[in-house]
């Protein structure tokens, strides 16, 4: 999706959610939102945390509030991957235990996905293109440019590249904004924002010192983060 323009200082991007809806609602609770602000969700609403349903719901509602934008994150492409090839031993090694409990209430253990949640993720995004910055989940190629990953519709690579992370000149043609890959703190430079502080692994050994939900104002790249409360 490509936007003309973005509210200046009034457009917030929000990292990866991961069903901790607790820490959603904290952190947007921080923001100095009003009937302008424009939101920039940038995927990965499910698995791993505690209520993947119930974030999805919020969202929802949220998006008749607000002015949203909804990116698709890996997980999401897990778990669609998933429902329709019935293939599901990638998605139940990233979470997809946790996803599936948050939805099914009953003995039975019957999953189906409410229609209401099927076209909220089928609406999602692979881009938000905007004239100084570019939205995906994950990030891009660095050494190639961002219209031409566009053109040859190389969604992959928005939704699980990572070897941009190193690169310090990409050639992009703008700042990329991207979750993804889990940071302590946000990481800022020239043309690339990673706002994943790993807001589910707050009581991670592995990830020790991660357990944040951040969001970023733009175009000032004020950090608005919360820890996780679930």
């Amino acid at each position: 999706m490509k936007l003309a323009s973005i509210p200046t200082n009034n457009t917030y991007a929000i990292g990866d959610i991961h069903g901790c809806l607790k820490s959603l609602k904290s952190l947007l609770s921080t923001l100095p939102l009003n009937q302008d602000s424009v939101l920039i969700f940038l995927g990965d609403y499910i698995d791993r945390g505690p209520d993947s349903k119930g974030v999805i719901d919020f969202l929802i509602q949220l998006s008749t509030r607000y002015q949203c934008y909804f990116l698709v994150g890996n997980h999401e492409v897990m778990m669609a991957d998933a429902l329709k090839s019935g293939k599901t031993e990638s998605w139940e090694l990233n979470g997809a235990r946790q996803t599936l409990a948050s939805y099914v209430q009953d003995d039975a253990f019957v999953f189906e996905l409410p229609e209401s949640h099927a076209l909220f993720l089928d609406r999602t995004e692979w881009f938000i293109d905007t004239p100084d910055f570019f939205f995906v989940h994950a990030g891009a190629n660095p050494f190639r440019k961002l219209g031409e990953s566009v053109a040859q519709e190389r969604w992959d690579d928005f939704v699980w590249e990572r070897s941009h992370l190193p690169v310090e000149k990409p050639v992009w043609e703008k700042t990329v904004v991207c979750g993804h890959t889990p940071h302590k703190h946000p990481l800022i430079k020239e043309k690339l924002i990673v706002i994943d502080t790993g807001c589910v692994y707050v009581n991670s050994k592995k990830y020790a010192g991660y357990g944040h939900l951040t969001a970023i104002q733009l175009p000032s790249k004020k950090i608005f983060m919360v820890r996780n409360c679930e």
